[in-house]
Order: structure tokens, then C-alpha cells, then sequence
């Protein structure tokens, strides 16, 4: 078991060698990454982040599930809100991301994408990567469960519903990282809005997600 796994890092000193090692990342890339880059990027002594963590592999395990952390944590959709309201919330936070006092979006997702790209010879990193999908998957899929049961969505595959609408965000993402294309975000969203979320609703639904049978009466 890794030092990392163990729960030994206190919070700040874990948020502090994250951000390091962004930073690090930034520079320098994958590949070329020594601990001692991730150190000078710090504040404290390099010996701290060799207490915590037993190597650059620990460490990176660990960074993955930082940025990760960050993403599932912060999208704040209203309980009661209607079931198309919350699927646009969840996909406009994969597409565009929150807010970021340092780095933004795109800088945290440039540095995902490269460790991903690394995944296909990396085990332990892929398993992270494979966990991470299946969660976004996961989100939109009850989403479209529960506008189904709501009447808001026509019957359909919410498994396959959720997974097409996951892998559109993802080429999206390589598309603006690896080919430079910047508008691939926008054109995701509009794509999924009118050609998936769209097709997705009941009859008798508004494009709005509201039943415009109530209005009738």
C-alpha cells in the first residue's frame, strides 16, 4: 500500500503538492516530470512530498483523483430542478468546467489529457481513468432514469443514452486539446442539445423540459 493510500496527507499539505505539481506539469510535461520539478514548485522542502508519497507513480495516482475531486464535487444542481436542467448543468461542467483561482479549465484539462494519453501503458492510471468515466457515464445515466420516470423523457436506453453523451464530451475535449479546436466545446454543447436531449424528450414536453400539458388546463 502506498504512503498516499494510507490517509497520512493532511489536507493542506495535500492541496499544496497538488497545485505544485501542476504547475510542474505545465513545464515540463509527463514524461520529462522529476519529483525535484514538482519541489521547486513548492514552499516547503521536496522531502515532504517523498514522506507522503513513495514515488512519481504514487504521486500521480494520487493527482489524478485531485482533479477528478474537483470536478465531481462542484456541480450544484437544485434538488427539485427539472431532469433536462440538471443533464445541461452536468454537461456544461464536463465541457467547460468551474471556475479555478489558478489554472483554468482548459489548463487542468490539457494536463488530464496528457496523463491520459500515458493510460494505455499504465495499469493503475487506466483503472483510475476507466473508475472516472464510468462515474461521469453514471451521473447523466440516472439523470435520463429519472426524466424517464418523470415523464420528461420518452422511453429509451438510459445506459446507452449516457454513454453516447459521455463519449461525445470526451471527443470534444481531444478535439480542442490534441487538433486546436477551439470551438469543438460549443459545437459539443449545441450537438448534444439539439440532436441528443432533444430526440430524448416525451411527447407533449416543451423544448424546456416542462410539460405543455399543464398549461392547457
Amino acid at each position: 500500500m502506498s504512503k498516499s493510500d494510507e490517509g497520512s496527507v493532511p489536507a493542506d499539505t495535500r492541496e499544496d503538492i497538488m497545485e505544485a505539481t501542476f504547475r510542474a506539469l505545465s513545464e515540463h510535461g509527463y514524461s520529462a516530470l522529476r519529483m525535484r520539478d514538482i519541489g521547486e514548485e513548492m514552499e516547503m522542502t521536496r522531502q515532504v512530498i517523498h514522506y507522503h508519497y513513495e514515488g512519481k507513480q504514487d504521486l500521480m495516482s494520487s493527482f489524478l483523483e485531485y482533479i477528478i475531486d474537483q470536478y465531481e464535487g462542484s456541480v450544484e444542481v437544485d434538488g427539485d430542478a427539472p431532469p433536462r436542467e440538471e443533464l445541461e448543468a452536468r454537461v456544461h461542467q464536463c465541457l467547460f468546467g468551474p471556475g479555478f483561482e489558478e489554472f483554468s479549465h482548459w489548463d487542468r484539462m490539457k494536463v488530464y489529457h496528457e496523463l491520459f494519453t500515458h493510460a494505455q501503458n499504465d495499469e493503475e492510471h487506466r483503472e483510475i481513468f476507466n473508475e472516472h468515466y464510468g462515474r461521469i457515464r453514471g451521473s447523466i445515466t440516472e439523470v435520463v432514469e429519472d426524466g424517464i420516470e418523470r415523464g420528461v423523457f420518452r422511453e429509451t436506453d438510459p445506459e446507452r443514452a449516457g454513454q453516447l453523451i459521455t463519449d461525445i464530451i470526451h471527443a470534444a475535449r481531444g478535439r480542442k486539446l490534441s487538433l486546436g479546436h477551439d470551438d469543438a466545446p460549443e459545437q459539443a454543447w449545441r450537438s448534444i442539445d439539439e440532436f441528443v436531449v432533444d430526440s430524448l424528450l416525451a411527447v407533449g414536453v416543451d423544448a424546456d423540459g416542462s410539460d405543455d400539458t399543464e398549461s392547457d388546463t
